[in-house]
């Protein structure tokens, strides 16, 4: 079975085609025949962020070079999966149009994809790195998804039965990356900007020399919730408070950048180890583009050996944590065997789309 998948979100064009195969001896395995992506990056760094009808345009341009280049060796596909929500509307419609038109064209069905879904069941996708088996029944499990657009908490009780238990109640992880990183005149996106900062600071003692302790929002609230806005804040009223040379300095944005990474970490960690103690899961699953974060990796290692929890860690490989073809190929393979059918006709985006 092969199965197309097509994002367009937010500000990634993405294209991918999947084969599925089914053997009742090794189950099921995934083969990537092809994964196109157009970034818009540098195009929207100037803003500093994702201006929604500058992307639909790159997307209107973009999609059909994207599709020819990821099918040009690829004769006939079996199913069509699209992205419809979440995501900036605009963007999502350009996908969803042309997915429609695509299966209306092929006479082929169409599965609409929750984003948020479709990153979760990326740690699916079979081209892992040095990663250990896993251990047991993965269910249930916690899912930490987190991105420029969101920050959730949710619970999978199996692949198709999801719960949302927190989620951002402002800027979201990523978002609060990107604007931090403005803010001390680094590039977009903010995430891998900050981090590669962080790695360069030498000697912590320059937290306590520029007197750098961030907040860690919400972090002992019982409640799954998060909320960076604050976290941003803090950060603009001291690099304000310094001296033009001392925030233009090499020292103080790596100092600052290394705390911003290490509370944003802190917070995430400590939620999802708390609500995996609490729902007594069985796995932790990361997805988004700030999964992508190595910190963060390292420190849930520490945390589930710390706490001494018998849980499985997954997490895609580093570029399938942001947004691609793949993962929504992978979900549509997923949907469909739970028996999801819709008629093309009936395709929708939906910017604001929950999943659960």
């Amino acid at each position: 079975m092969k199965i197309l998948g097509i994002e367009t979100s937010c500000d990634d064009t993405c294209v991918a085609v999947i084969k599925v195969r089914e053997q009742k001896a090794k189950g099921k395995s995934f083969e990537i025949l092809s994964n196109v992506i157009s970034s818009q990056v540098k195009l929207h760094a100037q803003y500093g962020g994702v201006y929604p009808f500058l992307a639909k345009r790159e997307h209107l341009k973009n999609l059909p070079i994207v599709f020819k280049k990821a099918t040009e060796k690829i004769k006939k596909f079996d199913l069509i999966g699209v992205v419809n929500g979440p995501g900036l509307e605009p963007c999502l419609w350009v996908g969803v149009n042309f997915a429609k038109d695509l299966a209306k064209k092929l006479n082929l069905p169409l599965l609409a994809i929750n984003h948020i879904e479709a990153h979760i069941l990326a740690n699916f996708i079979k081209v892992r790195s040095k990663r250990k088996k896993a251990k047991g029944n993965i269910f249930p499990a916690i899912c930490l998804v987190v991105s420029g657009g969101h920050s959730q908490l949710i619970l999978m009780e199996e692949i198709g039965k999801y719960k949302i238990l927190g989620e951002t109640r402002d800027d979201a992880a990523g978002e609060c990356f990107d604007k931090t990183a403005r803010i001390l005149g680094l590039g977009y996106p903010g995430g891998p900007a900050i981090a590669k900062e962080a790695k360069k600071l030498k000697k912590k003692t320059l937290l306590k020399k520029f007197s750098i302790k961030l907040p860690r929002p919400m972090i002992h609230q019982k409640n799954f919730d998060f909320s960076f806005s604050g976290l941003k804040t803090a950060v603009l009223y001291h690099w304000k408070n310094q001296p033009k040379k001392i925030r233009n300095s090499k020292e103080y944005i790596r100092a600052m950048a290394f705390e911003i990474q290490e509370a944003i970490v802190e917070v995430l960690v400590k939620k999802t180890i708390r609500a995996t103690k609490e729902y007594k899961a069985k796995s932790i699953f990361l997805g988004g583009g700030v999964a992508a974060n190595e910190r963060l990796r390292r420190e849930f290692k520490k945390a589930i050996k710390k706490e001494n929890l018998n849980v499985n860690l997954f997490y895609p490989p580093q570029k399938f944590c942001t947004d691609n073809g793949v993962m929504v190929a992978l979900c549509a393979y997923f949907s469909w065997q739970r028996g999801k059918r819709k008629n093309w006709k009936k395709v929708e985006a939906n910017a604001n789309l929950k999943i659960g």
